[in-house]
């Protein structure tokens, strides 16, 4: 079960001025009054202060970070040094002398990295994980790339698939403290899931799991979306995309809590550094704090309320994930920001190519999720600071003419 929120149409109401100061700042928002942009858990569109973050970097210091002496080559390698502390504030780190940041191209790679790079090292025959198999590939072939690869040393390690709640798209914690043994030694998980928008209640794995499990967290749909505490959250890893936390693509970072197993080091070298992305995602957070992530978060899931609450008066369309999240007045909590649906007799692809015919980018396919996950194509509506209730309420007028 999870937390209640105020109706959506008051926050709407209370954060409205807030939200038009946010949404000028956006220049592909402002440029482009024709279009809906509304797949920002595929990538988000960049703010101003981003942007001009970039150009001052590459006009004033761009350099190589840790190969020079002279006073760019510094400066650079100071912003490279500054924005992983910038991370660990960002991140509420409960030991920022302990803990370590490594820059990525984003949560796949990082994912991917603390896979082959340290699960293989940290595992022995006979160990468990437990991996979630209806949640973003990224989050789970890495898992399963570091099991074969112990394989061909001859350790054998078991893979449970994460257990979750029929039909909501929740974590079961019930069904997940049965699977728990004595041999499980690393959960991984996501923070908001990328198709059913729910947070995933992260806050109670640690209490099922035990002191000494390692918990890495997928945090591409929360971080730059809603506060991310990691000492509230009580996990080992957090790994997120620069290009969904309002910076470049190509940009990320895997934040290690080095406090069970061994100290997380990425194997090899690792050549040169994305300066200018990493420049972009200090110039992010930055924002994002002055900004709050508090209210984005209420923003965005205000805006899911309404269109939730209003696909639900509309009965040629499913809305996937949990069903009590539907109305705006529900007791249970809303969705991230993030609502998927199909038409019962539309195939999701056609019906993204009508949606783009009257101005509204979604995103109509798979979602990349995993083997556990939906059989089906779906469209999925996912929102930001800049999105609009009067945008979802000509989605909806477009959508009912299709019922």
């Amino acid at each position: 079960m999870c937390s209640t929120q105020a109706p959506a149409d008051a926050v709407l109401a209370e954060l409205y001025e807030w939200h038009l100061a946010l949404r000028a700042q956006f220049p592909i928002i402002t440029g482009h009054p024709d279009v809906t942009y509304l797949d920002s858990a595929a990538t988000a569109q960049k703010p101003q202060a981003v942007l001009d973050a970039v150009h001052a970097y590459l006009t004033t210091t761009n350099a190589n970070a840790g190969r020079g002496t002279y006073t760019w080559a510094n400066q650079t390698t100071a912003l490279v040094r500054e924005t992983g502390q910038r991370i660990k504030e960002f991140l509420h780190d409960p030991d920022p002398g302990q803990s370590g940041v490594h820059f990525v191209s984003g949560t796949t790679e990082g994912l991917r990295t603390v896979a082959r790079d340290w699960l293989v090292t940290f595992l022995t025959d006979g160990d468990e994980i437990i991996v979630p198999f209806a949640d973003h590939q990224a989050n789970i072939l890495p898992w399963l790339e570091a099991r074969d690869l112990l394989a061909r040393e001859g350790i054998r390690v078991l893979v449970r698939p994460m257990p979750y709640q029929p039909g909501s798209g929740d974590y079961d914690m019930a069904a997940l403290d049965r699977l728990i043994t004595e041999r499980t030694r690393f959960v991984t998980v996501s923070h908001v899931h990328h198709v059913y928008g729910g947070d995933m209640n992260i806050h109670r794995i640690r209490r099922i799991v035990g002191p000494r499990v390692v918990i890495c967290l997928d945090a591409a749909q929360s971080i730059g979306h809603l506060p991310v505490s990691t000492t509230e959250l009580d996990v080992d890893f957090a790994v997120f995309s620069g290009h969904k936390t309002l910076a470049l693509p190509g940009s990320g970072a895997i934040w290690a809590r080095n406090a069970r197993g061994p100290r997380f080091a990425p194997v090899g070298w690792s050549g040169s550094p994305n300066t200018t992305g990493i420049a972009s995602l200090r110039a992010a957070l930055d924002w994002l704090d002055a900004a709050g992530t508090d209210r984005i978060e209420r923003w965005a899931r205000a805006l899911a309320a309404r269109l939730t609450d209003g696909l639900r008066g509309l009965p040629a369309y499913e809305v996937l994930g949990c069903q009590r999240s539907l109305a705006a007045d529900t007791e249970v909590q809303q969705r991230q920001g993030i609502v998927t649906f199909r038409h019962r007799a539309i195939d999701s692809g056609d019906l993204g190519f009508i949606l783009f015919s009257h101005g509204f980018m979604v995103r109509s396919d798979s979602h990349c999720q995993g083997s556990a996950g939906e059989k089906q194509d779906s469209v999925r509506v996912s929102l930001h600071v800049y999105n609009t209730s009067e945008e979802i309420d000509q989605l909806l007028a477009v959508l009912a003419t299709l019922e």
